[in-house]
């Protein structure tokens, strides 16, 4: 660990009075008495003190915070609004030390990659930045990613840190063991791999461009993959109005109303349809071209959800609104997030007393990223593993949410969302879905056929039989794999021939 930074951390902690929050969770007697001592001279509530230190430790600090706002299961509520007040800007850097990071990725002078390269920034975050520039080879308009020099040296040494001080929180605290911070540690840890890999933030965006090709409401930037290194990101420039711009889509024409409309389909559509979808949507990063289009920018936090999680989430949102809490409670149990022996009506109890108060409002009032946060909230007192994929869409829900309430402040995010997800439940139990997954299948069921004989022949083999009966059963068992083949094989030419003439 670092001696200077770990120091400067400590004084940090003093300054601050982080310990009077770190001690308020340390159920010893010592830690009561240093408490009673050492009182907390700043008037500022902790939460507040947490967000300001970690603002003054530097940009990766303020990274780590904005994680653990989206940590509801382990963080109170007041802490999690406070942390969500921290914003990711930095001083850009010098025009000198971008040009180098450009000649060390391409291996020559940038003026032969650019005809022109604006100096100035479009956008300055702590771990890279945004340039608008001319192609030289065929006159594109393109936005140029740069990671910023010295950024991998500076969180190598911060995850350090990070990672020491998470040791001593775990073993401090007598909550310690579920707050588990040396694996949040971890977990920011990937987060910044992912977005220091300008190459996988490249591919990202490509897969998502490709999966939203046929909507004619969004529109993502074409990648420039000739000129993509780890550290530079090359694409195409977005003309765009930031979405936060409503005086400007006014003036453009664009219904306000129907665009809130259009993102809350284009978020659920990538969840439930794609299984992949842009995890950082807060309003710098969405915009609106001239045809009315959105355009989403910087791909370096996407969230992916397997066919269990999108069928977990579409149930509990449905039951949500059914109220079936016993439903929630119980499919919580069933996913094995929460231990086996969770008493199942304590439990719906539980929900219950913190859902019914959001349904005492107005349908259109009703948050489903509100609904998230209780529900992680709630499932705090049960050893909820909360999956990292879902605070990501807790995350997006937030923003989406606070984008279509901005646009237009009576949108019933409810009306809009529910016949998408009944859609969505009716197709998951549809005859055509069956049969596809039957053709999707089928060639494996014929594997797993052809290999019953050698199997048999194995286990015939470790079992000793006579070598007349061992011939018998042989036999046997190849004139009834030989059936099951060709059942199989019908049963998947069947499969095409439906699913073609359901069509």
């Amino acid at each position: 660990m670092p001696i200077l930074r770990a120091l400067t951390i400590i004084n940090v902690v003093r300054r601050f009075r982080l310990d009077d929050i770190i001690l308020s969770a340390v159920a010893r007697p010592w830690a009561k008495l240093w408490r009673r001592i050492f009182r907390a001279r700043n008037a500022a509530p902790p939460e507040v003190r947490l967000r300001l230190a970690l603002e003054y430790l530097g940009p990766i600090f303020v990274k780590f915070g904005q994680l653990l706002s989206t940590r509801s299961d382990l963080l109170p509520a007041p802490f999690i609004a406070e942390l969500s007040k921290l914003q990711d800007r930095v001083p850009p850097h010098s025009p000198d030390e971008i040009r180098k990071a450009l000649q060390d990725a391409y291996g020559k002078n940038p003026e032969e990659i650019f005809r022109e390269f604006d100096e100035t920034p479009a956008g300055s975050a702590s771990v890279a930045q945004v340039h608008r520039a001319i192609l030289a080879e065929d006159g594109a308009e393109v936005a140029v990613k740069i990671l910023r020099p010295g950024v991998m040296r500076r969180i190598r040494r911060d995850l350090r840190l990070m990672e020491g001080f998470a040791a001593l929180v775990r073993r401090a605290l007598k909550d310690g063991e579920r707050l588990r911070p040396q694996e949040v540690v971890e977990e920011f840890a990937r987060h910044l791999d992912n977005e220091t890999r300008l190459l996988r933030e490249a591919a990202n965006c490509a897969q998502i461009g490709r999966n939203l090709s046929d909507s004619p409401r969004v529109v993502a930037p074409a990648v420039h993959w000739k000129y993509c290194r780890d550290s530079v990101m090359v694409m195409e420039y977005l003309h765009a109005v930031p979405i936060s711009d409503l005086d400007s889509l006014r003036a453009a024409g664009v219904d306000l109303s129907a665009l809130a409309r259009h993102g809350v389909e284009l978020f659920f559509t990538q969840v439930f349809r794609d299984g992949l979808f842009h995890a950082d949507m807060h309003p710098g990063n969405v915009r609106v071209d001239s045809r009315g289009r959105f355009a989403l920018l910087d791909y370096g936090i996407v969230g992916g959800l397997n066919e269990f999680d999108k069928e977990y989430l579409a149930r509990n949102f449905l039951a949500f609104f059914n109220r079936d809490y016993r439903a929630v409670a119980q499919m919580h149990v069933d996913a094995g997030w929460t231990p086996p022996d969770t008493p199942v009506d304590i439990f719906e109890s539980d929900i219950r007393a913190v859902c019914e108060p959001v349904f005492a409002k107005p349908l259109k009032e009703i948050s489903f990223g509100r609904l998230l946060l209780q529900m992680f909230q709630v499932a705090r007192r049960f050893e909820l593993e909360v999956q990292p994929q879902l605070l990501l869409l807790q995350k997006t829900l937030f923003n989406v949410e606070g984008m279509g309430r901005k646009l237009d402040p009576d949108i019933n995010l409810w009306d809009t969302a529910k016949p998408f997800l009944e859609s969505w439940a009716k197709r998951q139990y549809s005859p055509r879905r069956a049969l596809r997954e039957l053709q999707k299948q089928s060639p494996d069921w014929i594997a797993i056929l052809n290999e019953l004989p050698r199997a048999a022949r194995s286990i015939l083999r470790e079992r000793q039989p006579s070598a007349k009966r061992e011939k018998e059963i042989r036999i046997a068992l190849q004139k009834k794999a030989r059936r099951w083949k060709y059942v199989a094989i019908a049963a998947a030419v069947f499969a095409a021939a439906m699913f073609a003439n359901s069509l």
